[in-house]
């Protein structure tokens, strides 16, 4: 079995993850950790009353030995908790996004030191990968594009990670450009969205989304647009439990689900 700890458990996706490890025969929970946990173990929570899982609510006090650390916390605690992890020998699967580019390049850095694989996914679910390998492949056809992503009003990061890698794999087969009209200007100001190697991105935060997205295409009388959307968490486990599985046989920290499927 693989030995799990799971960071941020306390959340909402740290909630769905550590049930769908206690549910897979393939995995054993040994820990969990949340900065605002109080309780010393798992089953003084009602809903895992039956469970004995040591709980830690800080990193230097973790004192067991798992496989694989998953991260569902915030961009803020994320890249010392990944630190953290990789020091202790565990592998990273990380859903926590906001890390910056000098964050995974040191994080990278760390994990080929250590011989040692992990997984940052923006994005678990298998639809968000496709449409991600859908766009980039559109993009080579259609230039002109813009992003809209919508989450729960509850994100702390805009754009999403999702939206940001979607921009990112699209520009490795776009050249950049100036979209719109030239001399346009912003009545007010950020009307347009961010920009992105001359691609617009735009943020959507509601209560009732979970995660969504659409890339939309523009081309001389036509139009595409690819939608993704996750209408509940455990629509995310699937690729989570792909991670938890595979990131052992790799010794390098990847950057994207797609790589391991």
């Amino acid at each position: 079995m693989i030995k799990v700890l799971v960071a941020g458990f306390k959340g909402r996706m740290g909630t769905t993850t550590t049930n769908m490890i206690l549910e897979n025969p393939l995995f054993e929970l040994v820990g969990v950790y949340s900065t605002s946990a109080t309780e010393k173990n798992i089953n003084e929570i009602a809903e895992y009353k039956s469970e004995n899982v040591p709980v830690f609510n800080e990193l230097e006090k973790i004192n067991i030995k798992a496989d694989v650390w998953i991260d569902f916390t915030i961009p803020g605690a994320a890249f010392e908790n990944v630190k953290f992890a990789i020091s202790k020998h565990m592998s990273p699967v990380v859903g926590t996004t906001g890390l910056t580019e000098d964050n995974l390049t040191e994080l990278k850095k760390l994990s080929k030191l250590e011989k040692l694989g992990g997984l940052i996914a923006p994005n678990f679910g298998i639809s968000a990968v496709l449409l991600m390998q859908f766009a980039q492949q559109a993009a080579k056809y259609l230039p002109d594009v813009e992003i809209i992503e919508m989450h729960h009003d509850k994100k702390l990061d805009a754009p999403s990670g999702t939206a940001l890698n979607t921009a990112k794999l699209i520009a490795k087969v776009r050249q950049p450009k100036v979209q719109g009209n030239p001399n346009e200007r912003e009545t007010l100001p950020g009307a347009r969205g961010a920009e992105f190697e001359g691609m617009r991105i735009h943020s959507v935060r509601l209560p009732g989304y979970v995660a969504h997205e659409q890339v939309l295409f523009g081309g001389n009388g036509e139009a595409l647009t690819i939608r993704q959307d996750s209408f509940d968490r455990i629509s995310f486990m699937s690729g989570v439990a792909v991670a938890v599985e595979k990131i052992g046989t790799h010794e390098e920290l990847l950057v994207g689900l797609e790589n391991l499927l």
